[in-house]
């Protein structure tokens, strides 16, 4: 049994790709547009080129994503994806590249329980919780 984050980012999803693939290396495993499909689906006709579903595969694991309805207005909430990392070096870039043009709701920092965690939302509105992974 596996489970897996699927996120809907509303109209945004071919943006939210770059820039996962910008900050993580993510790898596009596979990517289906509306306009490939039997019907529409959620978007407006016009909206062809939109992603229906896609697969990225973030180190060792995998994000289900879609534009969704493209209603423009991508809604997060209730949950994070938890991110652990081997060294601060790479919590700590991660946090930034994650950080720009989204929100720090708590900044990196030591803790009891890690030598770097903390949480932030990136420019989609998803919540993200970094931490690095103590010995």
């Amino acid at each position: 049994m596996q489970i897996q984050p699927y996120l809907y980012f509303e109209g945004r999803c071919e943006e939210a790709i770059e820039f996962y693939r910008s900050v993580w290396g993510a790898e596009l495993v596979s990517l289906h547009r509306y306009k490939d499909g039997p019907q529409s689906g959620g978007c407006d006709p016009d909206s062809g080129k939109k992603i229906m579903h896609a697969t990225l595969r973030i180190g060792e694991s995998e994000i289900l994503v879609s534009d969704g309805h493209c209603t423009g207005q991508a809604k997060f909430h209730g949950f994070s994806l938890m991110l652990n990392l081997n060294n601060e070096t790479d919590a700590k870039k991660t946090f930034a590249a994650l950080g720009e043009g989204g929100q720090v709701r708590m900044p990196l920092q030591k803790t009891f329980y890690s030598p770097a965690f903390g949480m932030v939302t990136d420019r989609f509105g998803v919540a993200w919780m970094i931490m690095v992974v103590q010995e």
